[in-house]
């Protein structure tokens, strides 16, 4: 069972698409989203959420006090799946579903706004080299925006582009979490 782990959806249930996602752990996103709300990146953010899935971490981030979050899958069962939680949690007119290859997507027209926070959950076998690359193509981040990617502990450190600055990382059993910020190039 997945749900919202904190914050004004706290304990609610999340549907998940029946085959082709991995959703994040309730451990894991506990402690991703006490980190970020420790350093004040959620009140307040615009989440771009890649790989979406259900929609868990940008649904999770509109808990703790983002501001809008637009949810990014190709499947069409995931899409359905994050409109179907959008709703049921009270977020539908803070939420974007977009139904659509995230690497189209990053390499057409950047949006009118830009995220301040980006989550990157894609399924542990797909590289995300070219994503990271298209993301700091102009108009997709603010600078300063924090870049979140979850990988499977056997992938190893991705290629990160100028622009993209690793903080730190952190293990938990067969995922990685990535943590950079966007910076000037």
């Amino acid at each position: 069972m997945t749900r919202i782990v904190g914050g004004t959806a706290g304990g609610r249930r999340l549907a998940v698409p029946a085959t082709g996602t991995r959703p994040t752990s309730d451990r894991v996103r506990e402690a991703l989203f006490s980190r970020l709300d420790h350093r004040g990146l959620l009140d307040g953010a615009r989440v771009l959420d890649l790989y979406a899935g259900s929609g868990a971490l940008g649904l999770e981030a509109l808990s703790r006090g983002a501001e809008t979050a637009v949810l990014v899958d190709s499947s069409r069962t995931a899409v359905a799946v994050c409109r179907s939680n959008a709703s049921t949690l009270g977020f539908a007119e803070q939420v974007t579903v977009i139904g659509r290859k995230v690497e189209q997507l990053l390499a057409g027209r950047a949006p009118t706004r830009t995220s301040t926070l980006v989550f990157i959950d894609p399924p542990y076998e797909l590289g995300v080299d070219r994503v990271l690359r298209l993301l700091r193509r102009p108009g997709w981040l603010a600078e300063g925006a924090a870049v979140v990617l979850e990988q499977s502990t056997r992938a190893g450190e991705p290629t990160w582009p100028a622009g993209l600055e690793v903080e730190d990382t952190k293990v938990y059993g067969e995922t990685t979490l990535w943590f950079a910020t966007a910076v000037a190039n």
